[in-house]
């Protein structure tokens, strides 16, 4: 029988090099840092260094990552446009609620704005046609 640690909860530290990462999830560190390459959302942080800290939300990127690769066998894009299919679900964007009354306002303000730079311009214009 061999003796295998069990795999540690990605949460267990703040940040963890890319061999304890490797080893974690049981592919080899070339394996991670290619990843980097074609996963735009996995940017781990890298130490004075320059060495990859992985953080326990990279883990779980990580671990992600391999399921839909490894396990549901998707391709490289397949699995880049399923995770970010699952990103644009997890976070909804938000409307900004502005009232009548703060639409109104603002478009005076900008109003205002607009006049006041107008006046400028026209003076300085004038100035320089003057000379």
């Amino acid at each position: 029988m061999a003796n295998r640690k069990a795999a540690p909860e990605p949460e267990s530290k703040l940040y963890r090099s890319i061999s304890e990462v490797s080893e974690m999830l049981g592919v080899k560190a070339h394996v991670l840092r290619y990843w980097e390459t074609q996963f735009s959302m996995l940017r781990p942080k890298k130490n004075r260094a320059g060495n990859r800290m992985y953080r326990p939300e990279d883990v779980r990127l990580l671990l992600r990552i391999k399921e839909l690769l490894y396990q549901k066998r998707f391709t490289i894009a397949g699995a880049r446009r399923t995770m970010l299919d699952e990103r644009r679900l997890d976070e909804p964007q938000v409307e900004l609620a502005f009232s009548e009354a703060d639409r109104r306002l603002l478009v005076i303000q900008v109003k205002e704005e607009l006049r006041a730079l107008a006046e400028r311009l026209r003076r300085d214009t004038v100035g320089v046609q003057g000379r």
